[in-house]
């Protein structure tokens, strides 16, 4: 599938600020499954951007503004072409026990032990029990049916929660939204044995409405043995497939925040976040 996805954030200011440095996490990844054809980040007021590549492999751009401005509008435009659904590679079976001991287990212990948003509080381990109630299958049916299980007993309501809620309140909540969604399912995989990591970026509503405004998503990847990460949405119950846009990964949210960054002056008046996904035609072969 070929899309485009223009992320635009804007900060209004009740005064003007200055010395403003920002990073920003808004170009998709490049990986077997999707490829970012082309990025572009515009910035107003106009500012020279310069990047590096984190530790989990994400692209950050850093910019910084030091004239006094009333508003800073930060808008990333991407092409990206993902992997149709039916070409990706089947998820193998691999048993809980195949897990424990595969070579490179110690190597993602960041994915399987406590993070900021996901302390493993003893009822996400609690939780993680009732969902598996009948007894372990293999790793990707445990990480499919703990998703489920959060799809079935969550509600999905904006506003209910907040940026910093974790997954312990999101859990004893039970409401919120995609983040929460991601970081419990998180909790839930990590409280059970299986590593797991947080996604961020979009997903193609194919059903939306007209002049219909859509927003950043947000999924998590588990490690499966012999496959590597496989990514599962719990917000929509199924396996990502070839409409989502892996923009970041890492342990939770903290680690891939959109944008992030400090300045002087004003407090913000306003945030506002505008997302649009369109599907468009293949690339013409040269």
């Amino acid at each position: 599938m070929n899309l485009r996805v223009v992320h635009r954030t804007t900060f209004t200011y009740a005064g003007k600020a200055h010395d403003s440095f920002n990073e920003v996490r808004l170009q998709p990844l490049r990986d077997p499954l999707q490829h970012c054809r082309e990025f572009q980040l515009e910035l107003t007021p106009s500012a020279a951007t310069r990047e590096y590549e984190d530790f989990y492999g994400n692209t950050i751009h850093y910019f910084d503004v030091a004239a006094p401005h009333t508003k800073l509008i930060i808008e990333a435009t991407s092409m990206v072409d993902t992997v149709p659904t039916a070409e990706r590679p089947a998820v193998p079976v691999v048993s809980a026990a195949a897990l424990e001991v595969a070579p490179e287990r110690e190597m993602l212990a960041e994915f399987y032990t406590s993070s900021n948003y996901v302390p493993l509080d003893v009822e996400l381990w609690r939780e993680a029990q009732d969902a598996l109630a009948v007894g372990r299958a293999d790793v990707w049916s445990d990480v499919r049916r703990l998703g489920e299980h959060i799809y079935k007993t969550f509600a999905y309501k904006p506003n209910s929660t907040g940026v910093n809620t974790r997954a312990p309140e999101a859990l004893k909540l039970r409401t919120g939204v995609c983040q929460d969604f991601a970081h419990v399912l998180l909790g839930l995989c990590r409280s059970v044995g299986i590593p797991a990591r947080y996604v961020s970026g979009y997903f193609f509503n194919d059903t939306r409405r007209p002049r219909e405004i859509e927003a950043s998503h947000a999924w998590i990847e588990a490690y499966v043995p012999g496959h590597g990460w496989a990514a599962f949405d719990p917000t929509h119950n199924r396996a990502a497939d070839d409409r989502y846009v892996k923009v970041a990964v890492g342990r939770d949210y903290a680690d891939i925040r959109p944008v992030n960054g400090t300045y002087r002056g004003a407090p913000t008046r306003s945030l506002k976040v505008e997302v649009t996904v369109r599907e468009t035609a293949a690339p013409v072969a040269v």
